[in-house]
């Protein structure tokens, strides 16, 4: 059987972790549970970055390298871009990150991949019991779906998705789901639950996408 290649650029929430942060679980090391066994991951995602310094360290050009005809290319961010007080890693929703987001469609476009734009994961963070805060990331979720509709990219609104699942499940419940330190690093439970969302998505795409999936994944009862 052909083997298939997704490359996933993003942050800590995918990055793939070893015994040296455990429990922390990136949703990319959960992904392949979900997808077809012809299905390969290279997950370039690393901690604290955003668009602009995964640029300027050369991991876009690395994946550009390595992408070939047919690959997917997911591409995933916002936690970082809006951190104002670090110009390494801050940019404009409706600027500098959109631009660069670009750039990054442009590189699976040019080796005729197929780019897959990803709203960032929720973070946990609860006003009371049942009660996220309103903008958690501002206007980065928004600003990505503006530009997959002006470029005609798929995209997967993991924000909207794990947000509801997030608030539903509620403050206690859902501390299971993240790493006792802090309200966006996950565990393996909460990696297993936003990697489903993800399969979901690409379900929902539809065809080449859905054709990543493990076949019994139609069958699958839904979170």
């Amino acid at each position: 059987m052909e083997k298939k290649h997704i490359f996933w650029a993003s942050d800590s929430t995918v990055k793939t972790n070893d015994f040296t942060t455990y429990p922390q679980t990136g949703i990319g090391q959960a992904m392949p549970l979900f997808l077809a066994k012809n299905v390969i991951v290279h997950n370039h995602s690393e901690n604290g970055r955003s668009t602009k310094s995964f640029i300027d360290e050369s991991r876009l050009a690395t994946i550009y390298n390595e992408l070939r005809k047919d690959d997917f290319f997911f591409i995933q961010f916002g936690h970082n871009d809006g951190k104002k007080e670090d110009e390494a890693r801050f940019t404009e929703p409706y600027g500098e990150y959109q631009s660069n987001l670009e750039k990054y469609i442009n590189v699976a476009r040019n080796r005729k991949a197929y780019p897959v734009l990803i709203t960032p994961l929720c973070r946990r963070w609860f006003l009371d019991a049942n009660t996220l805060e309103k903008d958690i990331h501002g206007a980065y979720p928004e600003a990505m779906k503006d530009l997959a509709k002006k470029l005609n990219v798929p995209i997967i609104d993991l924000y909207e998705m794990s947000r509801s699942f997030i608030e539903k499940a509620g403050d206690a419940k859902s501390k299971e789901y993240f790493v006792e330190w802090d309200n966006t690093h996950l565990r393996y439970p909460g990696a297993v639950v936003f990697a489903d969302m993800i399969a979901y998505g690409l379900y929902q795409l539809g065809s080449p996408y859905k054709e990543l999936l493990n076949e019994a994944y139609n069958d699958k009862k839904r979170i």
